[in-house]
């Protein structure tokens, strides 16, 4: 009776656990999610802005970091900083 009960604790403990891991990695995987498609659209964005014959952003380790991490934001600030004269 004692081996049923520990089992039937031990069971609804790993149901509890893998409920909580399982939560933790949708959590994880949806903020991964949101950082990977901001970067894939600041690129996009930054080759697209390239395209403009005003705008001349030079592509090179500094700005892919800037439009990678900033996305959208990101180029913004550099087309800021290409019409103000500073890159």
């Amino acid at each position: 009776m004692i081996e049923v009960l520990s089992f039937i604790v031990l069971a609804i403990f790993l149901v509890a656990f893998c409920g909580v891991i399982v939560k933790l990695l949708l959590k994880v995987g949806k903020l991964s999610l949101r950082i990977i498609l901001n970067m894939i659209i600041g690129f996009i964005f930054l080759f697209l802005v390239n395209l403009l014959p005003i705008i001349e952003i030079p592509i090179n380790w500094l700005t892919t970091l800037i439009a990678g991490f900033g996305g959208v934001i990101g180029v913004s600030f550099l087309i800021l900083l290409q019409l103000l004269g500073l890159i």
